[in-house]
């Protein structure tokens, strides 16, 4: 992939970065040579990013040839507003005070070179910030106001704006950051498309474990995907990939949401997509859903502070309390008693206007289909943890957790009416990949949950499919990526 720095004037960067071509912002423009390559990264340094400016369209070109520009237009947008650029950092306060703190004047100019400071105690900040924004050379102006550091702008500069003395520190800074980005040639042939998997490398429960995270890597491999494992310090470098996979376990008020909204604006293929996230992870939406669509459910109550005494009438004891935005058998609680059902709900209603209560269905395992592209993809069953009622079991005050066997089958040999009533509930959701949950009691069975983001785990879900399993997952992303360069041609 070749890399090229576009300048107003080629005199405005007199820095020499080995294996980078300066060019001209209307050479760039004007010149048909440089449509002809599709695998190029555009570093945009013009003076103004402006609307219609050169700048402007140095960017909104780049992204129509096909090239990876930075900034894009809509980071350009994004600058142009102080709003969204206090949503983009607004995480970042404590990073912020913590780098600033040894300032003695109450103003503060951080020049951030791609993601770095010629001050290295300010190189986090830089790269945080580099991150979210994602312009080569920004300037971020802080003020403190009662004995706290405040972001007042952020704003792009040209390469004419870097003083001299800083010259050799960019050189080094853009040196290494594109050295960096640059994949070895004699590997592979150049891959056709960039694939991002968001994952958190702290978790201990993701949703899919290191052995699968490398059969997704060698899957993508083999049909021309790069792969690259970001985290959530990844924010604004979603722009440079073409698709997003979230391996991470998402929730609405989260990091994983943002990421999932800001790849699907920025036109990535995402799974899951942001909408996927929201109506998955709400159980009360979930309930009216399933319900307003006839699809079988234990029985089930909205639960809110003129109710409540009517959940041991409708459902009977034990019953089984939910938090709207529980994930999992998280926040997810079986009550024996009326006096602990009260404290309970009592508890979860101070957080949420509304709760879900469901009758309890005592199975020996619970099913579940992983659907992908509205088809059926897996089947598992997933058995209860020992002496447990839910397949994960948790002890209070104790770390760790305790998990009953999976056993995958052959979707064809699993129970018709069970596949089937999986797909008609994943349907009402979206097309992306969704893992539903059936418990069967005798002849009937009952969706308990639609998740966004099911477990695909080497040893489990894999069980019958093996490797298969993963080149489907990949090619569903080929596809669609492939689909929408097609529409975007």
């Amino acid at each position: 992939m070749s890399i090229l720095i576009v300048v107003d004037n080629p005199r405005d960067w007199p820095l020499d970065i080995p294996g980078v071509s300066v060019v001209s912002a209307r050479a760039y423009l004007t010149d048909p040579a440089f449509g002809e390559d599709h695998s190029v990264k555009a570093f945009n340094l013009c003076r103004s990013y402006r609307y219609q400016s050169l700048g402007y369209y140095v960017s909104l070109l780049a992204e129509a040839r096909g090239h990876k520009p930075l900034p894009r237009v809509s980071t350009m947008e994004d600058l142009q507003s102080q709003n969204m650029v206090r949503l983009l950092t607004e995480d970042l306060d404590e990073l912020v005070q913590r780098s600033l703190a040894s300032i003695k004047s109450d103003d503060f100019e951080l020049s951030i070179y791609f993601g770095r400071n010629v001050a290295s105690r300010h190189d986090a900040l830089s790269h945080q910030l580099f991150s979210r924004l994602q312009a080569p050379l920004l300037r971020a102006h802080f003020e403190r106001r009662c004995g706290r550091w405040h972001l007042r702008s952020v704003r792009a500069i040209a390469a004419s704006d870097i003083p001299p003395p800083h010259h050799d520190f960019v050189v080094e800074a853009a040196t290494a950051y594109f050295m960096g980005h640059r994949r070895p040639a004699h590997r592979r042939p150049a891959p056709r498309f960039d694939l991002a998997i968001l994952h958190n490398p702290d978790d201990a429960e993701p949703p899919s474990n290191a052995r699968a995270m490398q059969l997704f890597e060698k899957a993508a491999t083999e049909v021309g995907l790069a792969v690259e494992f970001i985290t959530r310090a990844d924010l604004g470098r979603l722009p440079q990939f073409d698709a997003l996979f979230i391996r991470d376990t998402t929730y609405p008020n989260h990091y994983t949401y943002r990421f999932s909204r800001r790849a699907a604006a920025e036109g990535l293929v995402v799974i899951d997509d942001p909408d996927s996230i929201l109506r998955c992870n709400n159980k009360v939406y979930l309930a009216e859903l399933l319900a307003r669509h006839n699809i079988p459910a234990p029985r089930t109550l909205m639960v809110h502070q003129g109710n409540l005494d009517q959940i041991i009438p409708g459902l009977g004891l034990p019953c089984v309390l939910k938090q709207p935005d529980s994930s999992g058998s998280l926040g997810v609680a079986r009550l024996e008693s009326e006096p602990e059902l009260a404290a309970k709900v009592g508890a979860l209603l101070q957080k949420s206007e509304l709760i879900v209560a469901q009758e309890w269905l005592p199975t020996e395992f619970d099913w579940r289909v992983g659907i992908l592209d509205r088809r059926p993809l897996f089947v598992c069953r997933y058995y209860m943890a020992k002496d447990h009622w839910q397949i994960v079991k948790r002890e209070a005050g104790r770390h760790g957790y305790e998990e009953g066997p999976v056993q995958a089958m052959a979707v064809a040999e699993a129970p018709e009416e069970v596949v089937k009533l999986a797909l008609k509930a994943a349907n009402l959701i979206g097309d992306g990949l969704y893992g539903v949950d059936i418990k069967q009691v005798g002849s009937r069975c009952h969706v308990i949950e639609i998740n966004d983001n099911p477990n695909i785990d080497a040893g489990n879900e894999d069980g019958v499919l093996k490797d298969a399993l993963y080149r489907e997952i990949i090619g569903s992303f080929v596809r669609r990526i492939e689909a929408r360069k097609r529409v975007n041609a």
